[in-house]
């Protein structure tokens, strides 16, 4: 199969590695706004719940940090299944670079998750399908983690965690239909059912734009990362060289 040649050129390390600096920083303010946005309208504006009260506020960092532990997950799988297939580094550096991102937001996830059932369950933790299935999505991210660690060859590493990645996809429809699946004491949709939507729309911009917040934060520190893992895998490059000395030459 015959990549697109802008593939190709946003797969040269030098050209990610200025590309990925310039986007970082918009991607980082931009979240920081609609945090601070999303956080006034969810904490301050959006009313109670009637059934749960002001325990629902959690939502905007629960839903958000949910979300991204599994679109992280796909976006590692999908990085690492590309440097596998195509042999290309920089495919390889992204989803290293994603892996411990995800597994904080799936931290935070179930983190959150567990202090809201405290109340609204009565104990932090049930084996439910739901919180089971998210709990084994953070294995996975650190199985991930450590089997890149257990290889001094980083070519080894790539392509044994890339393997663990892409089995570890089976996992992301199991926690998205979980409660649909099987019985589950967790909360079904919501947001998702448009013609008949469980959450009004004072509760649900804020919960959007928390979302969006969310997305473009993980967006800044991927770029940040990846740039960071280039300079440690091309560290003997002609252009890594002439990066790292343009501060001291006063370029």
């Amino acid at each position: 199969m015959k990549l697109p040649t802008w593939f190709h050129k946003l797969a040269s390390p030098p050209h990610f590695y200025r590309l990925a600096g310039a986007m970082a920083p918009w991607f980082l303010w931009s979240s920081v706004l609609l945090i601070a946005v999303g956080a006034y309208g969810g904490l301050v504006l959006a009313p109670p719940d009637y059934q749960q009260g002001d325990g629902f506020r959690i939502i905007y960092v629960h839903v958000p940090s949910a979300y991204l532990s599994t679109l992280v997950y796909a976006i590692m799988a999908t990085a690492a299944g590309i440097g596998l297939i195509w042999r290309m580094k920089l495919a390889h550096a992204v989803a290293a670079a994603a892996a411990p991102v995800g597994a904080w937001f799936t931290f935070l996830a179930l983190v959150t998750g567990a202090i809201w059932g405290k109340p609204m369950w009565g104990t932090y933790w049930e084996w439910d399908p739901r919180l089971t299935s998210e709990l084994i999505l953070l294995f996975l991210y650190l199985g991930y983690i450590s089997l890149r660690q257990a290889y001094d060859d980083p070519g080894k590493a790539d392509r044994a965690s890339a393997v663990l990645a892409l089995v570890g996809v089976v996992n992301l429809p199991i926690i998205h239909y979980s409660v649909i699946w099987w019985s589950s004491i967790h909360q079904g949709p919501t947001i998702k059912k448009l013609d008949a939507p469980s959450i009004t729309m004072e509760m649900a911009w804020p919960l959007f734009t928390m979302i969006i917040a969310y997305t473009l934060f993980f967006a800044a520190m991927l770029l940040q990362r990846v740039r960071a893992e280039v300079l440690d895998r091309e560290r003997n490059a002609r252009w890594v060289a002439e990066v790292v000395q343009l501060p001291a030459e006063g370029r």
